[in-house]
């Protein structure tokens, strides 16, 4: 009897994976879901009567488990990299061309083609067919372990189809996408809202904050898909994987893993326009969000030839799609004073969904970019998330203009303070004339000086910060070092505690060093690099406050326009007293030796960070690199000396190869530094 229960149970397994693999992989569903539902039932109450049967890969693991306290690190078996970015079809062609250059014994070469999910890359690795551990990215080198949670997606079998050692290796590690279909999205979305909870931003964020649920079962209710895209580590010795990328494909496929069915392979530059145009053509129709296209060398062994740079594939590109537009009313335009005196034109939107957010305001820039789009206020406006980042006005559908479309009225004074509106010859901005006695400019100018770059001061937020001068608490940096824990503790939101803990972080950042105090000041065009080069240079405050125009032009970076808002800010009276009432409050910092000529090794030499830096902040980096006499610049040209590609390093990279700019890995300029014994 008991024998016959469970070959009942493996049966069922059994044939509920079946019916798994022909809805997720094949897309062909061969039974009604009743009669899928009505069998797990069946397996459900027969691995209740008899738990000691159920089996590792068993449909029914699919509801969660026991919630987590916190994940754990996984160390990648090999580095999960990112991809090199393309914009357009001449970037492309530079890619397949470098493809040619570097595979001299072949005149084109096969690509694999596929959709670029927008969702979160995973790892899952099987041992002898069974999963047994799933990651995140993370980093490259370490993700965290979400192995329970993705044990909950339908669509990733828990066991792999076919023989052990015969159709597939004794460890394979697959990676994909977990990404949340578009109907799903909405379905939830509604049930968030209906329940009171707070709704997603985009499929993306779903996706994300699902996979990550510490408890399983809150990520087994989410509607959550897969797809594989490649494979990682695997012990092969039967050489059983093929040594094409979309032949793995079709294997993964053929082990129970779905694949996108847009995956394609085709042969050469132009077959891959042809695909990115197919796929351009039906992306809004698809079930799921995609970004752009992957392309991927087919042939394994070039792959191999090819290597990597930086950390990034050579042989793989990710071609992104343009930024996505939709149209929305301009309902209203008002006017903000930025911290140099900017007054700058926002459009308030009907809101509207685009590049998977929901946008209603959107930069005008200035009174030049108003004139250039001729837009008035009820028209209907094109919007673009430009770099998917920054929503903007595009163009205006004039022939849906209503009748009663009102011009935009650019105001004759400032619209916080009343003052004088000033524009200089040659720029587009208009501004304010009362510097810091404008409670906007004030405001903002605060906001720069505690802000991490300058003096950090931790607790200080806005809205606290826009309190206090509301309240007249506060009229000029200086005032902020007076502040005592009753003023701050009566504030709304603030208590004795955190009181006690601003006005420590405040003593504390009064120990600063003279490129920070510099850029703190917020004078017009001198941000970091320029502050430390400042510094560098003349050595002391007292220096810089007393240089002229053409002292200034001697230092590294700065140009007359620069020079002349350093001279002018340090002669206005009112600038000085801020200063002087600074260092008399106790604002200090450690004197800078001038530097021994042996020790700037990089003198001359233009650098260029780009990518993220897993090691230090990529100011951390520059400051180093500028230590060391070198020149760093954000943007990479023919004058580049280095590159320095961290983790995503997109365009930049891609630049620095086309111009055979010398590009070296976070692993090779930390290596530079232990040889010269800084960092």
């Amino acid at each position: 009897m008991a024998e016959l229960i469970q070959q009942q149970i493996q049966q069922l397994v059994k044939t509920l994976n079946d019916y798994n693999y022909q809805y997720y992989v094949l897309d062909n569903p061969s039974v009604p879901d009743a009669e899928y539902d009505r069998l797990m039932r069946e397996l459900k109450q027969l691995e209740s009567q008899y738990p000691d049967w159920v089996q590792a890969d068993s449909p029914s693991n699919k509801v969660g488990g026991q919630a987590l306290k916190a994940f754990t690190q996984v160390e990648h078996k090999l580095p999960m990299l990112s991809l090199e970015n393309a914009f357009s079809a001449e970037d492309m062609l530079a890619f397949n061309q470098r493809l040619l250059d570097r595979l001299t014994t072949v005149s084109q070469v096969a690509f694999c083609c596929e959709p670029k999910l927008d969702g979160l890359a995973v790892s899952l690795m099987y041992e002898n067919g069974l999963l047994v551990q799933a990651a995140t990215r993370g980093d490259g080198k370490i993700g965290e372990d979400i192995t329970e949670n993705v044990k909950t997606i339908r669509s990733i079998p828990l066991s792999l189809r076919g023989e052990l050692n015969v159709d597939f290796p004794q460890v394979l590690e697959v990676r994909g996408e977990v990404f949340m279909p578009k109907q799903g999205f909405a379905s939830l979305n509604q049930n968030q809202k209906a329940s009171g909870q707070k709704q997603f931003a985009n499929p993306r964020n779903a996706a994300a904050g699902s996979l990550r649920q510490l408890d399983s079962k809150i990520t087994a209710s989410r509607p959550l898909a897969f797809y594989a895209y490649s494979i990682g580590y695997v012990e092969d010795v039967n050489g059983l994987m093929s040594q094409s990328h979309y032949g793995r494909m079709e294997q993964l496929k053929a082990f129970g893993l779905p694949m996108n069915p847009e995956v394609r392979k085709v042969q050469g530059g132009e077959a891959c326009d042809d695909y990115y145009e197919t796929i351009a053509a039906k992306r809004d129709n698809l079930s799921y969000e995609i970004d752009g296209i992957v392309f991927k060398v087919d042939d394994i062994a070039q792959q191999q030839q090819l290597g990597f740079v930086a950390k990034a594939p050579r042989w793989a590109i990710a071609r992104k799609f343009p930024a996505q537009e939709e149209i929305t009313i301009l309902n209203d335009v008002e006017f903000q004073v930025g911290r140099t005196g900017a007054v700058t034109p926002v459009a308030r939107l009907e809101p509207v969904f685009v590049g998977g957010v929901t946008v209603s305001n959107a930069t005008l820039h200035n009174a030049d970019e108003i004139a250039r789009l001729a837009v008035k206020i009820g028209d209907s406006v094109v919007i673009r998330r430009a770099g998917d980042v920054i929503p903007q006005i595009v163009s205006v559908v004039k022939e849906r203009r209503p009748d009663d479309a009102k011009e935009i009225e650019y105001p004759t004074s400032c619209p916080v303070c009343d003052s004088a509106l000033q524009q200089v010859e040659g720029e587009a901005v208009i501004r304010c004339s009362a510097g810091l006695y404008c409670q906007a400019q004030l405001k903002e100018s605060l906001k720069h000086f505690v802000s991490r770059k300058a003096f950090n001061i931790d607790g200080l937020g806005d809205k606290l910060i826009d309190a206090l001068v509301d309240k007249a608490m506060v009229k000029t940096p200086a005032d902020l070092f007076t502040l005592e824990q009753f003023d701050v503790a009566c504030m709304d939101r603030m208590g004795q505690k955190s009181a006690a803990k601003l006005i420590q972080a405040l003593a504390d950042g009064k120990k600063t060093t003279l490129p920070k105090f510099i850029y703190s000041l917020g004078i017009r065009e001198v941000g970091e690099a320029t502050a430390l080069n400042l510094a560098q240079h003349f050595l002391t405050l007292g220096a810089i406050q007393a240089a002229n125009e053409e002292q200034l032009l001697e230092v590294s970076d700065v140009g007359e326009v620069v020079a002349a808002h350093v001279v002018k800010f340090f002669k206005e009276p009112y600038n000085q007293e801020v200063v002087s009432a600074l260092l008399d409050l106790g604002i200090h910092w450690p004197a800078i030796e001038k530097p021994n000529e042996a020790d700037l090794i990089l003198e001359g030499q233009t650098f260029v960070l780009t990518g993220t830096l897993s090691s230090m902040g990529r100011n951390d980096a520059k400051a180093i690199l500028q230590g060391l006499g070198a020149k760093v610049s954000g943007s990479v040209s023919a004058k580049t000396d280095c590159l320095v590609a961290g983790e995503k390093a997109g365009s930049k990279l891609t630049k620095a190869q086309s111009l055979g700019v010398k590009v070296w890995t976070e692993d090779d300029m930390l290596a530079f530094f232990n040889d010269n014994n800084v960092g």
